[in-house]
């Protein structure tokens, strides 16, 4: 497996590091490479200015202390501030404070004064929320200075692995080491991290023979290789067919969806609309086959069809009895199936009525409202997803700039790609499209909905301002020839 995109936990991290050391690297050494290489990405974003180093008693102050002595010899004018005791120090970082030959002043407003740049290796990775804490209030102080922040692993304030937030520092740069933790790509913890930069400080790729990480940052790494490409003797129906279920009185959602299922490649998309409907639909899709659904023994008819390969249905359906019931009757079938928007709300009565019913591969793509209505809202946002693909057996999508994707057997990802334009009427029915095209095509649910998010966010960023959700189907193939 790729472990170039994994995200590790605070505790990882830390066995991590062990890892390294027993592997004959001196935890001296992997400290000064830590603090080397954040006086590195400053030097290459800021010239020399007066800088303030906090550092706290653990090993990110450690760092801080390496950064103090770095930034000096290069000739930076540098205070350095500590909070806690020398007695608590490991032998690493005791060893990187007892070479700072400057003063050591404490950590009080007074050590701002005349600072342009604040170095912030206070806490790191090590923050515990719930306990007191004297240094909250000299962070407060900084952010109403507005000083540029520059965060040594993750902001002093937010932890690590659940994103939440304890500050009000915004770090215009977090440099951190080896991998990212999910805070660096949660919120609201992203929004504090600022620009993050990943540096090597020695730690071999062999760790990953020991640990075993089961978060990842989305990245094509993950499933470009199950994209399929059509060849030279395949048929439309090679390349699988997409229904859509259409609603009325609310005809554009599912539209999106077909457009976006036909443009990332399904050989054939219908959608299945009310018979009312059907004028309206039919009048504004040429490619995209349309039928009228007169009664439930046409949906019955059409699921029948082994030619359909992915089923969507939810965009525009409307949260009544018959979506509920219809949705039931999609997942006997137990083919590909995506499931989103008022297809979930229809459950909000009985949620687990849908978990019994997911025995076949299945994605559910709801934003933070409707999972709240069928799901444990409580706890970070990846925990909760994981929480809500184990209970359903689906492959979770939990939108949002940080959108969380889940698997039944834990495995997560986070997206990291997504553009604020993306905040859209619209655009996540186009995702739901994407994903089940996907499906069409073959891929396996989890893949599916990584690719369909990731090139939705990527769609977005390419198009840049002004977006609305009827440009994103046509960005798709140029999200598809950049890859």
């Amino acid at each position: 497996m790729n472990f170039e995109n994994a995200l590790l936990t605070v505790g990882q991290m830390g066995q991590a590091d062990r890892l390294a050391i027993a592997s004959g690297t001196p935890a001296v050494d992997l400290m000064r490479n830590a603090g080397q290489s954040v006086v590195d990405a400053m030097e290459s974003r800021w010239s020399f200015r007066p800088t303030v180093v906090l550092c706290g008693s653990g090993n990110n102050g450690g760092d801080g202390f390496v950064i103090a002595k770095q930034l000096t010899a290069r000739g930076w004018p540098v205070r350095l501030a500590m909070e806690g005791s020398r007695d608590r120090m490991s032998p690493e970082t005791l060893y990187h404070a007892n070479q700072w030959t400057g003063p050591v002043e404490p950590m009080s407003s007074e050590c701002l004064e005349g600072a342009e740049l604040v170095v912030d290796a206070v806490f790191g990775a090590g923050f515990q929320p719930g306990r007191p804490n004297p240094v909250l209030p000299l962070l407060a102080e900084i952010a109403s200075r507005k000083l540029t922040v520059i965060a040594v692993d993750v902001p002093s304030g937010v932890v690590g692995d659940t994103g939440q937030v304890f500050t009000p520092v915004m770090a215009a740069l977090t440099v951190t080491f080896f991998r990212k933790k999910p805070c660096h790509l949660l919120l609201p913890s992203k929004a504090h991290c600022g620009e993050v930069v990943v540096t090597d400080i020695g730690i071999p790729t062999s760790v990953f023979d020991t640990l075993q990480p089961d978060v990842f940052e989305n990245n094509p790494s993950l499933w470009h290789s199950h994209l399929r490409q059509p060849t030279l003797g395949s048929n439309k129906y090679d390349r699988g067919h997409a229904m859509v279920y259409g609603g009325y009185p609310m005809t554009g959602a599912a539209r999106l969806s077909a457009f976006a299922a036909a443009r990332i490649g399904a050989g054939l998309t219908t959608v299945l609309v009310p018979e009312v409907a059907f004028p309206i639909y039919a009048a504004s899709m040429t490619s995209i086959m349309v039928k009228p659904l007169r009664s439930r023994d046409t949906l019955r008819t059409t699921i029948q069809d082994k030619r359909i390969t992915a089923f969507l249905i939810g965009p525009g359906a409307g949260v009544t009895e018959t979506t509920r019931r219809d949705t039931l009757l999609l997942l006997k079938a137990q083919r590909a199936t995506v499931i989103d928007a008022d297809a979930i709300t229809a459950f909000q009565e009985q949620p687990t009525e849908l978990d019994q019913a997911i025995t076949g591969p299945c994605v559910l793509t709801p934003h933070d409202g409707e999972f709240a209505r069928v799901f444990d809202a409580a706890g970070d946002k990846l925990t909760r997803c994981r929480r809500a693909a184990k209970r359903s057996g689906a492959v979770v999508v939990l939108k949002g700039a940080d959108t969380v994707i889940a698997c039944p057997n834990g495995r997560g990802v986070i997206n990291n790609n997504a553009p604020p334009t993306l905040a859209t009427a619209g655009a996540g029915d186009v995702l739901s499209g994407i994903i089940t095209g996907l499906l069409a095509q073959g891929l396996g649910p989890f893949e599916a909905a990584c690719a369909g998010v990731w090139i939705h966010g990527e769609a977005a960023r390419l198009f840049g301002p002004g977006l609305i959700a009827e440009d994103l189907p046509g960005m798709i193939p140029c999200v598809l020839r950049s890859l």
